[in-house]
């Protein structure tokens, strides 16, 4: 393939940075911890921004309020968007609900869902994960139960991200006990607001909130609000339109890291580690790491532009990135050293968010699926070696 960018995609690429530049504060620090409200004005009035730019839906279909961009249009925003840590966006919303309400939606939902999404009036989380179902996700025992014109639901979810600031849930429920585990899971929309849900914290390492657990206690969702057929939910949330399957966000937070890093060094002075040959030789080693893993993004957001499904591609894709996410914040920490890990709140570059990072990388090989699915799924389908 050819890794080189169109002109139009590489002016869009200016457009892009050029409206960062005027909508995002100029001490905007990009290292605002995931999962932390942060900065909630920034967050809605970059939304709003999106929203009157028309590109918080670029990759919809023109008829459903996008603008029906390229994958590889959608590549560069996203990833511009990733390196300067720019908030504004509802992925769940926009890269899981939408499109699957696109495909398998009713008119209704449609109606309802679709214009609040695009002008970001709702925000999303995820009620899929269960404490013994997360790589197993088909071994998920939260119950729904047909009672007239509505679900009873109960059960637990776990690893729940922003379900503490939600208005919805997209969510699975086991619908039929007897039936093979795929078969008897239904699709749900809940309202998070209905009687009978209730939003607890996890604080993770880094002192913070990133994650929820939400219990359902006799939970009422209307028949309306099932997506697609009962009992076939499972083949409802596998659905994909390979918006963005690429991984592109994580080589461009390590991009960002390493130019920060690596400037923070240059600088010298008593608040740096010294930039020895040393030092050099393993930021260019972690340079190429970055590398390697945007371009297996690019590789996979090409092969989406040809109509290619990337399936093994888009797993090593995951596979090599968040893994190296895990190699980059290690290396510098060994490069920095006692620099690198200072506490919160101290007078340096990154004020502990170095070691905030590196903690948070743990995760990175885990939540999506992890290291050791990604590896199956190359294994089966890339090499065609047996189950």
């Amino acid at each position: 393939m050819d890794f080189r960018l169109s002109k139009e995609d590489e002016a869009f690429r200016g457009e892009v940075r050029a409206f960062l530049r005027k909508h995002l504060p100029s001490d905007w620090d990009p290292w605002s911890p995931e999962g932390d409200s942060g900065a909630p004005d920034v967050d809605t009035r970059m939304r709003r921004a999106l929203v009157e730019q028309g590109w918080m839906t670029l990759a919809w279909p023109r008829e459903y309020g996008g603008q029906a961009a390229s994958h590889l249009r959608q590549l560069v925003f996203n990833e511009e968007m990733s390196y300067h840590g720019a908030p504004g966006r509802d992925r769940q919303g926009l890269n899981l609900v939408g499109p699957c309400l696109i495909v398998h939606g009713s008119t209704a939902q449609k109606i309802e869902h679709l214009p609040k999404i695009a002008r970001g009036e709702t925000l999303w989380c995820q009620g899929f994960s269960e404490p013994g179902a997360g790589s197993d996700l088909a071994s998920l025992q939260t119950k729904a139960e047909r009672r007239g014109g509505e679900y009873v639901i109960n059960g637990q979810k776990i690893w729940t991200s922003y379900a503490q600031r939600a208005q919805w849930m997209h969510m699975l429920a086991r619908t039929d006990a007897e039936a093979p585990k795929h078969k008897g899971i239904t699709y749900f929309l809940l309202d998070m607001k209905t009687p009978g849900v209730e939003v607890r914290p996890l604080i993770n390492m880094t002192g913070r909130r990133g994650f929820n657990q939400v219990f359902f206690t006799d939970v009422r969702v209307p028949i309306s609000n099932v997506v697609g057929e009962p009992n076939r939910g499972w083949y409802v949330a596998t659905t994909t339109l390979d918006f963005e399957r690429s991984s592109i966000n994580f080589s461009a937070q390590l991009r960002r890291l390493l130019d920060d890093v690596f400037r923070h060094m240059r600088k010298g002075g008593g608040s740096a580690a010294p930039l020895t040959p040393i030092a050099r030789a393993r930021l260019a080693d972690l340079y190429t790491m970055v590398q390697v893993g945007r371009n297996l993004s690019y590789h996979v957001a090409w092969m989406q532009s040809r109509g290619l499904v990337p399936n093994m591609e888009a797993s090593m894709s995951k596979l090599f990135s968040t893994e190296a996410h895990q190699r980059v914040t290690r290396g510098l920490l060994d490069i920095l050293g006692l620099y690198g890990i200072v506490n919160s709140g101290a007078r340096t570059q990154f004020e502990g968010r170095l070691v905030q990072l590196y903690m948070g990388s743990v995760s990175m090989t885990i939540g999506g699926g992890t290291s050791e699915i990604q590896r199956n799924v190359l294994a089966t389908r890339g090499l065609g070696l047996p189950r």
